[in-house]
């Protein structure tokens, strides 16, 4: 297959050592995460504000930065930024001088709720998350590379992307998922004409599963930071803030993490930015946001570490944050250590709690993931973490009309009777 000229190799994001990206590639000889490096300044001569103005209303807009296959694309991309004005208004806190320390812990003053705070809506993308991003690019590549066909594991909504992605590509998928994965990811992926195979055990069991069969089934594996171009779909999350924005970034970015791809994503975008002249050294603020029953990023940053342990006994009603193991670990936590960020968490009963508060003042149905942020950013308001002239982002990462069953259970409990 013929390189993709826009990709000039691919580099781990460990050791360094390259790779040569006109053939297919995973994870580097050390185990780690390989990235895609691109010629920026080229890339600056023709993407710019300007020239976006008139081009198609997907992520495939930025085209220089992106491999530049035939894209396999559902219309993915360019969602809503919704300025949550009576969310940021019952967002009070603290008073007093805000100070932050390496782990987040601060006070500070948040009288006035937060005047600018935003919902960037993931949930109306194709097959309703996030992970369209990731999985156009990856199935695009892919193809070119000339798969045969594609397996991953999935909590939920990664298996419904790669399915329909899959299918608009022309090639079968095999998902490999926990046996109580929500009934409406396992239809869709049916639907889309996917294999499902449903085991007794979390995502880190799917992924053991498919790495141990990958080879002898010819499948390619699209896990989480296993091939390199997921990561470069969901990256164009920071390039359309960057639009969306006028050409400028937020200061504070909340973000429910799993796997973590969307968070190490945008970060790479802003490095690219940098490079192409288009911001200076300056970052938003990167929280990662975790469930309480399955947080072993925050885990290991509270003990600033720089890796995480792999978290027993996980269980979460939000699926797609019950990622005990990430492999991109070392990654989300220099994130939140470059750009003096930090991590939290968030119970059950608060995020399905937040999940109804969303929807009820913004109009906003969320995932539970989406709607861990929002308890996320009450917290770090009340004390003072955030001020309120900030501009502070949310990401809502999925449609909360895939979890039927918890949001079933939010509201009996909340009306005392059945829906």
């Amino acid at each position: 297959m013929t390189k993709p000229t826009n990709v000039l190799e691919l580099e781990c994001s460990a050791c360094g050592k390259k790779y040569d990206a006109s053939i297919e590639q995973h994870l580097c000889t050390c185990g780690k995460p390989l990235l895609a490096r691109y010629d920026l300044w080229r890339a600056a001569a023709t993407l710019t504000l300007d020239s976006l103005k008139s081009r198609q209303r997907t992520l495939w807009r930025y085209a220089e930065v992106l491999p530049n296959d035939p894209p396999v694309s559902l219309g993915e991309g360019m969602t809503p930024l919704v300025h949550a004005q009576r969310l940021g208004a019952s967002m009070t806190g603290a008073t007093g001088k805000r100070s932050i320390s390496s782990t987040g812990e601060s006070t500070g003053s948040n009288k006035g709720g937060l005047q600018r705070l935003y919902i960037k809506d993931e949930g109306l993308n194709p097959t309703g998350s996030f992970k369209a991003r990731g999985m156009t690019a990856a199935v695009s590549r892919a193809k070119q590379l000339g798969a045969k066909a594609l397996a991953a594991p999935t909590a939920g909504n990664a298996g419904g992307a790669l399915a329909a992605y899959a299918a608009a590509a022309g090639l079968p998928a095999v998902i490999v998922m926990p046996a109580d994965t929500p009934v409406a990811n396992v239809m869709e992926c049916q639907a889309f004409g996917a294999k499902v195979v449903k085991l007794n055990g979390l995502i880190s069991d799917c992924g053991k599963y498919v790495a141990e069969h990958k080879d002898r089934e010819g499948w390619y594996d699209v896990s989480t930071l296993k091939e390199p171009y997921r990561i470069e779909g969901k990256k164009t999350m920071g390039y359309e803030l960057w639009e969306q924005f006028g050409g400028r970034l937020p200061d504070v970015i909340l973000y429910p993490t799993g796997g973590g791809v969307g968070l190490i994503g945008m970060c790479k975008a802003f490095d690219e930015m940098q490079e192409m002249g288009w911001i200076g050294v300056g970052r938003p603020r990167m929280v990662a946001v975790q469930a309480e029953g399955c947080a072993p990023i925050v885990r290991a940053w509270g003990a600033h570490q720089n890796s995480a342990q792999f978290f027993n006994n996980a269980a979460t009603v939000a699926s797609g944050l019950r990622v005990p193991g990430p492999l991109g670990d070392l990654l989300i936590l220099s994130v939140l250590r470059q750009t003096k960020g930090t991590a939290l968490t968030v119970t059950d009963e608060e995020m399905l709690q937040a999940g109804r508060e969303l929807a009820s003042l913004e109009g906003i149905f969320a995932a539970p993931e989406g709607a861990a942020t929002v308890i996320a950013t009450r917290k770090l308001a009340a004390s003072g973490w955030i001020q309120p002239e900030e501009t502070v982002v949310l990401f809502n990462t999925g449609t909360g009309y895939k979890y039927t069953e918890a949001w079933q259970r939010a509201l009996q409990s909340a009306g005392g009777g059945a829906v």
